[in-house]
């Protein structure tokens, strides 16, 4: 008997970035931290803002770019909820342009995937503790990612 796991869209996350600062070179790979200065968060499951001060870690070898983005949300009850956020960005020929109903998820030519973790106490939020997550991820213009987290069932 197969089974295959199910994804429920639970939000959106629109992270607003500034310009990357480069750290280093090294044996084949350049690494970067690109501040996040806000944005906000919004869908079925979790409603609020992106608070600024937290940023993306990455490190890239060849065309493959690993990421590590650490920063905080703030839900519209004011609970703050910690995220720690690891995936990959690459180019892949083959990766079309995806859409959850009339929206669009990713980007044709990239494979763009994250791993969110999060913490809170927050009674209300807890789910997002005790949850896995897949956030599929774009780029909007120069100064912003979108993600779109998904729970498995």
């Amino acid at each position: 008997m197969s089974f295959t796991p199910a994804l429920d869209f639970a939000f959106e996350i629109r992270a607003e970035v500034s310009d990357s600062l480069h750290i280093g070179n090294g044996d084949g790979e350049v690494t970067e931290f690109t501040p996040i200065t806000g944005g906000s968060v919004d869908g079925p499951r979790l409603r609020g803002k992106v608070l600024p001060g937290g940023g993306d870690w990455s490190s890239t070898r060849g065309e493959v770019c690993e990421l590590e983005a650490r920063y905080l949300l703030q839900a519209e009850d004011g609970a703050v909820i910690d995220i720690v956020n690891r995936g990959y960005y690459r180019p892949k020929a083959d990766c079309p342009d995806q859409f959850d109903g009339d929206v669009q998820v990713t980007e044709a030519g990239h494979y763009y995937r994250t791993s969110p973790v999060f913490r809170t106490d927050a009674a209300a939020h807890r789910w997002l503790a005790e949850t896995v997550f897949v956030g599929l991820a774009r780029p909007d213009g120069d100064k912003a990612v979108i993600i779109r987290m998904y729970a498995l069932k």
